[in-house]
């Protein structure tokens, strides 16, 4: 642990904040609260320049986030807000909160709104960045004890299988990361448009290093994530970054085929035996299964075709229609 007299020695950090929110107006008070409170706590250890913001960026809320966050703004001149002309998704606004903030700071630091992961790690994080030479800080979980069953086992299959199909991704860790400048201009040279971002950063590079803590209960309103969209989440994530999934479709038809030629050896011995009968059941589980195995196949290929219709078009991952706040 750095004492504090050395702490004094060392160049303060223009730290950003950055908190994509999508209908948080419940939350938003007491995050800004909180981490007021915090940003204040490292200027007095020396930690973080009076310059250090916390910016948080609007994804189309339909709600008052966007009026919430400009009294914030008005109010606390820590405080500065990025609104996108429409909803892009997290990933999406994630990016562009990043992108829009990394000329201007030393590092950024991303984290929901929704003060589910524990603020407190924050200057752990800037100190291995400012102190050990970290320009890649990843927030990851201790355990999963307040998950349900379902969503911890769930996830605990997510990260494996992620794992299997090539993806170097780690464990635990989902978007609440420091990324230092050359990080952030790293990630920049990532033109693609299909986002999964814990995937994408871990293969800028760079020195890198982890903090852990315990995530917390949700202060107020209701998750952004349900079950359907953490399994479109999980699915744009293993298809954006391996092709794995098609060269298994693959293996699994040529096992198919293998069994499907077995079973006609098979028959036409039992035939030339005399031992056949009328096999109504047999025939239909058979064309049942390869006719599901056929268009699992398709609507993967398909899924990998639409994304790449996604890239070639080029189009843009965010708008901002305004920014607010001192740099």
């Amino acid at each position: 642990m750095i004492r504090r007299s050395e702490k004094f020695n060392k160049k303060p950090v223009k730290a950003y904040v950055v908190l994509p929110c999508y209908n948080e107006e419940e939350v938003l008070p007491e995050t800004c609260r909180q981490l007021l409170e915090l940003f204040r706590e490292m200027r007095d250890d020396g930690l973080i320049s009076i310059s250090s913001r916390m910016v948080f960026v609007d994804d189309g809320s339909k709600d008052r986030t966007w009026e919430i966050i400009e009294e914030l703004e008005e109010a606390h001149t820590e405080v500065c807000g990025i609104k996108l002309a429409h909803n892009v998704g997290h990933q999406n606004a994630l990016y562009g909160g990043l992108m829009t903030v990394k000329d201007e700071c030393d590092c950024a630091i991303s984290i929901d709104a929704d003060l589910q992961d524990d603020i407190h790690v924050i200057p752990e994080m800037i100190e291995k960045f400012r102190d050990e030479k970290c320009e890649i800080v990843y927030g990851v979980r201790k355990e999963r004890k307040t998950d349900t069953f379902f969503k911890r086992t769930t996830a605990l299959g997510f990260y494996k299988f992620m794992k299997l199909m090539g993806v170097n991704i780690v464990y635990n860790h989902a978007d609440y990361r420091l990324m230092g400048r050359r990080a952030l201009e790293g990630l920049a040279e990532f033109e693609e448009r299909n986002l999964f971002l814990r995937g994408m950063v871990p293969m800028i590079g760079y020195k890198t290093d982890c903090v852990y803590y315990n995530r917390n209960e949700r202060f107020a309103g209701e998750s952004k994530y349900p079950l359907k969209k953490m399994l479109s989440f999980a699915f744009d994530g293993i298809t954006s970054f391996s092709v794995n999934m098609i060269r298994l479709i693959s293996t699994v038809g040529v096992i198919a085929c293998i069994i499907a030629v077995a079973m006609a050896i098979y028959s036409l011995i039992q035939k030339a035996l005399g031992n056949t009968d009328i096999g109504w059941t047999s025939i239909m589980c058979s064309i049942w299964f390869i006719g599901g195995l056929q268009l699992l196949g398709i609507g993967l290929i398909g899924e990998y075709i639409g994304k790449m219709y996604k890239e070639v078009k080029r189009r843009p991952r965010y708008i901002v229609e305004e920014y607010i706040g001192d740099r």
